[in-house]
């Protein structure tokens, strides 16, 4: 099943895509999060919807990102493998949807880059539970694209302001229900800068499998239905190139996982619109 916000005649309604027909999920829930804490990671469609566009799916309550997760991305950017899952957070301020800007201010930050990277969503409260059983607590997966002002970033010596700008984080109208992804780590996903592919890998060269991140995570704090976790960004990044890249005001960004889903956001510079 894929599960998709959409506007309805109604207002904002939680729906999802069941035989090519979108129906309602909830009566009366219109975010993710609630529904999924309400039915414990499970959905049963219920009336047919009568959908006349389709926004981003999710507002979780806290987005969970995993850095140096691939090894392609560890060999690039010069590090040395991470011993444990390197976890840092985004805030829910920086969720936008497929279509939306990437407002960046070349006031604040000069070299902001792409990261593609899967997103799963969380279905059922995980708190101490084991790799084995990680993925049991998985509501789907959908893409991510953990937008990064590196010049900020490696300035602080820490991540959270590089990765938390407002627009930061723009994540799939669609997630793909766990039943349908038996393996998370066996998909292919990329990035496109204005058309030009930047990024081209796949899942199974992290780490940390999805499995252990949450199994990880969980011994600290506790995943609740609707958090995003994201899984760490392969090769590609504009900021490890010769020369360096960086998304300037009239780019357009594309990031995908196949099967998943494909999203496709405009960059514009604030400090240029005055």
């Amino acid at each position: 099943m894929r599960v998709s916000l959409a506007a309805t005649a109604r207002g904002n309604r939680l729906v999802g895509e069941v035989d090519g027909e979108f129906r309602y999920l909830s009566e009366k829930d219109q975010s993710l999060s609630s529904l999924l804490a309400e039915c414990d990671g499970r959905v049963v469609p219920g009336e047919r919807a009568d959908v006349q566009s389709v926004g981003s799916a999710l507002q979780p309550g806290k987005i969970v990102a995993i850095g140096l997760n691939y090894l392609d991305h560890i060999a690039e950017a010069g590090a040395d493998r991470p011993p444990a899952p390197l976890i840092f957070a985004k805030f829910p301020s920086t969720v936008i949807g497929d279509g939306d800007e990437i407002r960046m201010d070349s006031r604040l930050a000069e070299r902001v880059d792409w990261e593609v990277e899967l997103a799963a969503v969380i279905g059922r409260r995980a708190r101490n539970v084991e790799a084995d059983e990680a993925l049991d607590h998985v509501f789907g997966y959908t893409v991510g694209n953990d937008v990064s002002a590196r010049d900020v970033q490696f300035a602080d010596g820490q991540w959270i302001r590089g990765k938390n700008f407002d627009t930061f984080c723009p994540l799939g109208s669609t997630v793909v229900t766990a039943d349908e992804i038996p393996d998370p780590q066996s998909l292919d996903l990329g990035t496109r800068v204005n058309g030009e592919t930047v990024q081209e890998s796949n899942t199974s060269y992290m780490v940390f499998s999805v499995a252990e991140i949450i199994a990880y995570c969980s011994k600290m704090f506790t995943l609740e239905p609707g958090d995003v976790v994201l899984t760490g960004t392969p090769w590609g990044c504009g900021e490890f190139m010769e020369p360096k890249r960086s998304l300037k005001s009239g780019d357009v960004v594309e990031v995908w996982v196949a099967g998943v889903d494909t999203i496709t956001n405009p960059v514009i510079d604030l400090a240029a619109e005055g």
